[in-house]
């Protein structure tokens, strides 16, 4: 066991499968001191919690990430049950799936932006006061590379990424004089998760990024790859790091 997240309490959005369970995972791996995961469904949460427990207390709260009084709701109980909240992780932005603009009608564009976006950006906002009250903490926000690189089909997750993004950094200029980080992290294709299973299973989907998979020189990424640079983000050797967005694809991309 490492000791870099000694004393951390936790908080991840998103946390009871694919990136955010992994995360959960590396983080009670490197020392912390109490993680709280939420997620829509008490099944997974439960089995989540199953998975993660034998160590330090784990608790799961159900929430839809995207509903801002839910999201409030869920940044006070994590907080009252963990006494504070040092670290928010936030990947909940669901699985969206790519299709062409053309194919996105009028009436859903919106939604198919914000669906990405809010569950992501919302419990970042939400926990704002209990850090400012602190004097300190670790936001890490999940996005893609289709918030920096324009690619057919992704017209409408590549709206809601690059918003992540843009609100990373601004956030992070904010919140600096509070003691705050908040960084970005920007995977492509992430074998091993619900997202890739669907992506590969689709025509369209699967073409695209098989060649994205095929440019992967260095391996295709793994949830387990994200955890290990949030876990540095989260931790003690990371305080001077703040309003930085990390692509983490194995050579997909280099911008």
């Amino acid at each position: 066991m490492s000791a870099s997240l000694e004393g951390k309490r936790i908080l991840v959005v998103g946390g009871t499968a694919g990136i955010g369970l992994a995360a959960s995972r590396r983080f009670l791996a490197d020392g912390a001191a109490s993680l709280t995961v939420v997620g829509r469904s008490a099944a997974r949460g439960e089995a989540a919690c199953a998975d993660l427990s034998g160590g330090a207390p784990v608790r799961f709260v159900r929430a839809d990430a995207s509903d801002p009084v839910q999201c409030e709701a869920m940044v006070a109980e994590a907080a009252e049950a963990m006494g504070a909240i040092d670290v928010l992780m936030s990947c909940g932005g669901g699985d969206p799936m790519p299709r062409l603009l053309r194919d996105i009608p009028v009436a859903e564009l919106m939604a198919d932006v914000t669906g990405t976006l809010a569950p992501v950006i919302t419990p970042a906002r939400a926990v704002l006061p209990v850090m400012s009250g602190q004097g300190a903490g670790s936001i890490i926000c999940v996005a893609s590379d289709a918030g920096k690189l324009a690619t057919p089909g992704e017209v409408a997750i590549g709206a809601a990424m690059g918003a992540i993004i843009m609100f990373c950094r601004a956030m992070a200029n904010e919140v600096k004089r509070q003691g705050i980080r908040v960084n970005c992290l920007t995977p492509s294709i992430v074998r091993g998760t619900a997202l890739y299973d669907r992506l590969m299973a689709d025509p369209f989907a699967g073409k695209l990024f098989g060649k994205a998979e095929a440019a992967a020189h260095l391996g295709v990424v793994e949830p387990d790859d994200i955890a290990a640079i949030a876990s540095f983000l989260a931790g003690h050797d990371a305080a001077r790091l703040t309003g930085q967005t990390i692509s983490v694809t194995g050579g997909i991309s280099a911008i």
